[in-house]
């Protein structure tokens, strides 16, 4: 695999964090209360982390 599209597949990667990050944070806020909206907000920032981290692995090499 070249890598030009190793590139692509992880920058598609990251666009599927960002996508799990949003919607985890919209049912954090909007839909769930108590504990497992503490743990759902956890987890989107977890996701938003990670697609972060890898949208800099394609910028930056």
């Amino acid at each position: 695999m070249s890598p030009g599209m190793l590139k692509m597949w992880i920058s598609i990667a990251g666009m599927g964090f960002m996508f799990l990050a949003i919607m985890t944070i919209y049912l954090s806020r909007y839909k769930l209360k108590g504990v497992l909206r503490i743990i759902t907000a956890i987890v989107a920032y977890l996701f938003m982390l990670v697609a972060g981290i890898t949208l800099l692995i394609v910028l930056l090499y």
